[in-house]
């Protein structure tokens, strides 16, 4: 029985500054085998430490000039006993260290090409058809390859494509295989996993379940956890997780500041209360709308929210006593976010959003390893209901970033209702596993309409509904044209105070996600 991470399996990926990490870390782990992310400045005993380390990725952009004289790598890196996969500017760094050599391109460009395979008998390209299309980026090249490798595939405009270095076992290849146009990347990355680094594919969730349950007992022993339950996936699925781990030594505070989904207070409690947990939902509303009256202003009405959460939560942690752990719904790729891997910070990450800072609490973050997906998968683990686990993302400040302007309780409900209207006709389409976020906004826009034989001067209902992977990026979602109509007939039907219904198809940037 595996009893911890570090006894896992895992292939360690050394980020020299590719977007595709992310992608590149969860296809590897839907492959059943344990990734994770760490900075170039990480040693290798950082590594080793890190536990069964099977294989290591070097990965950067491939489309950046002076890469490989930017970054320095603990060189006893490349005296461990594991193989070593070099994409990118990690392919230019394996040329340089070991005595290949590096050429310019004219130009810099990311385009599809069909590359030849040299040997798909073995190796890095087994059963890989001999004719691959990849999006390769043009700028470095490898125009020698190291001491002891050969060319393992080239292309038209790229004599050397990929390298292999059998005895070493060092391999280096110009695209990513984690990209979307890369044809084949899938079977390139197995054949390293499970080919080259002898991989078994321990990865799962009922490893994860059992080492995580039996951390949790450890760190807390018997003392009191609390946790700052949203009624998001993230925070539902730690409550569950905690809950089985050491019971009603957790306690749930759950703040309803009013500006919640339609039901969606009673179904968070009615969901989780069958899983035993002790929440005390705390009915604020009344103090955040007196808070927020007459508040315009979008960054205001947010720091007003937030404000007032901690004033809230900080009178609950008085009532229920004292308390030595936070939990947290940190996933992991906050933790990607967060950390320097180039010397650049994407953004800033804080799950709880500014507790006071004399709360003197040590943390726990049990889904900290985990990207989305994985934490839905884990809900589903521990039997939550699909109502829970595929709950769509949710903002903290909740409708009141739906509601442009004042938020008064009118407006709320319009958004409420039309929302609600929204979401249930994606479900019934069929649509809600494949659109990312789907939501709808009240943009305090009125115009001049007319409802059942009488002239109108009411609200504009806009629908939002994006695919994307990390929120970073967004493009707007192709909703079937006949579901749209459904839905806006619905709405102006139903919801009294609206007169029309628009669709934002406009993808991020130059907008954001949510309208405030």
């Amino acid at each position: 029985m595996i009893d911890s991470i570090e006894a896992m399996e895992q292939i360690v990926i050394i980020d020299l500054g590719s977007s595709h990490n992310q992608a590149l870390t969860r296809k590897i782990r839907e492959m059943d085998v344990f990734s994770q992310v760490v900075p170039f400045t990480a040693t290798a005993e950082d590594i080793q430490k890190l536990g069964d380390v099977k294989g290591i990725i070097i990965a950067g952009e491939s489309g950046m000039i002076n890469d490989t004289d930017q970054f320095e790598l603990d060189p006893a890196i490349f005296d461990l006993a594991v193989p070593i996969l070099g994409i990118g500017t990690g392919m230019q760094y394996l040329t340089k260290f070991y005595g290949g050599e590096l050429g310019l391109m004219p130009k810099v460009n990311n385009e599809l090409e069909t590359i030849q395979v040299v040997d798909n008998e073995q190796g890095l390209f087994k059963a890989i058809p001999q004719a691959d299309v990849v999006m390769l980026s043009h700028a470095r090249e490898t125009v020698a390859v190291p001491h002891g490798a050969v060319v393992s595939a080239t292309s038209e405009h790229l004599p050397i494509v990929a390298f292999e270095d059998t005895v070493k076992h060092r391999y280096g290849i110009h695209f990513h295989p984690a990209a979307d146009e890369t044809v084949h990347g899938n079977d390139i990355l197995h054949s390293f996993l499970y080919g080259i680094c002898s991989a078994t594919g321990n990865w799962n969730m009922e490893n994860f379940i059992n080492i995580e349950i039996a951390k949790i007992r450890e760190t807390v022993g018997d003392k009191k956890v609390l946790l700052a339950l949203s009624g998001g996936v993230d925070s539902s699925v730690v409550g569950v997780l905690l809950q089985r781990a050491i019971g009603d030594q957790l306690t749930c505070i759950f703040v309803d500041h009013g500006l919640l989904r339609k039901n969606e207070g009673d179904e968070v409690m009615e969901a989780l209360g069958q899983f035993g947990l002790n929440i005390r939902r705390v009915n604020a509303k009344d103090h955040f709308f007196k808070e927020l009256k007459g508040e315009t202003d979008p960054e205001e009405k947010r720091k007003i929210i937030g404000r007032e959460f901690i004033e809230v939560f900080d009178d609950q942690v008085e009532k229920v006593g004292h308390i030595d752990f936070l939990a947290q719904g940190t996933i992991y790729s906050d933790i990607i976010e967060s950390l320097s891997m180039t010397g650049q910070v994407i953004k800033s990450h804080h799950n709880v959003g500014g507790l006071p800072e004399d709360m003197t609490f040590e943390l726990i973050e049990p889904v900290s390893l985990l990207f989305k997906d994985e934490v839905r998968q884990l809900g589903l683990a521990l039997g939550m209901p699909e109502s829970i686990v595929w709950r769509q993302p949710f903002p903290g400040p909740g409708l009141g970033v739906r509601v442009l302007g004042e938020i008064t309780d009118e407006k709320v409900e319009l958004v409420r209702e039309a929302d609600a209207i929204f979401r249930e006709e994606i479900a019934n389409a069929g649509l809600d596993r494949d659109i990312w976020q789907y939501f709808a906004v009240l943009p305090n826009i009125q115009s001049v309409g007319q409802k059942h034989g009488r002239r109108t001067y009411d609200h504009t209902i806009a629908l939002r509904a994006v695919h994307s992977v990390d929120a970073i990026t967004s493009d707007y979602a192709r909703i079937p044209w006949d579901v749209l109509d459904k839905v806006s007939a619905r709405i102006v039907n139903e919801v009294d105070g609206v007169n029309r219904v628009v669709y934002d198809m406009t993808p991020k940037p130059p907008a954001t996600i949510e309208w405030e």
